[in-house]
C-alpha cells in the first residue's frame, strides 16, 4: 500500500486524556491571570476599582462601568471537540450568581469565542473564529485591553 497519499487522520471527537489535561491547565492558567483566587501577581496589576470575581469555569471582572466575563465550556461540541471559551465584554454592571440582579442590567457589547488549537502542546494556544492566536499571556493582556476599551467607552 502506499502510504504517502493516504491523509492524515482527521481531529476526532473522541480525545486523550493528556490532551484534555493540557486544555484545563490553559484555563487555569488565564483564570489564574485575570482573577486570581490569592494575591495577583503579574506586574502590570489591574487598577484597584477592579473587583474580579472567580468561579470554578471562569471569571469576571468588574469595573464601575463595565466589565468582561471569561468561561470555559469543557463540554465537547461537534465544532469544538475540546471545549470552547467565551470571552464577553460588557457594558454596565453584570449581575452574579447569588446577588440581586442590577435592575439597569448589563449590555452585551463585543463578544469573542475561542476554541483550542488542535494538537495541543504545553505552548498552549487558543484560536478565535477570525483565525488569530493566542497564547495564555496573551490573552489575558487581550481581555484586560478590551476591558478596558470599554472603560473609556463609557466615559
Amino acid at each position: 500500500m502506499d502510504n504517502a497519499n493516504k491523509p492524515i487522520a482527521s481531529w476526532t471527537p473522541s480525545r486523550s486524556a493528556k490532551e484534555k489535561n493540557i486544555v484545563q491547565r490553559a484555563v487555569t492558567a488565564l483564570l489564574d491571570q485575570l482573577a486570581p483566587e490569592r494575591v495577583l501577581k503579574r506586574s502590570d496589576q489591574l487598577p484597584a476599582t477592579v473587583e474580579q470575581h472567580r468561579t470554578p469555569n471562569g471569571c469576571v471582572l468588574q469595573a464601575p462601568t463595565a466589565a468582561i466575563s471569561v468561561s470555559w465550556f469543557a463540554a465537547p461540541g461537534k465544532d469544538a471537540p475540546l471545549g470552547e471559551l467565551r470571552v464577553i465584554v460588557w457594558s454596565g454592571t453584570v449581575s452574579r450568581r447569588g446577588r440581586a440582579a442590577n435592575p439597569e442590567g448589563a449590555k452585551v457589547m463585543k463578544e469573542l469565542v475561542l476554541r483550542p488549537i488542535e494538537m495541543p502542546t504545553d505552548d498552549f494556544v487558543w484560536r478565535a473564529a477570525d483565525g488569530t492566536e493566542f497564547d495564555t499571556s496573551a490573552l489575558a493582556a487581550r481581555c484586560i485591553a478590551l476591558l478596558e476599551e470599554q472603560v473609556s467607552a463609557s466615559r
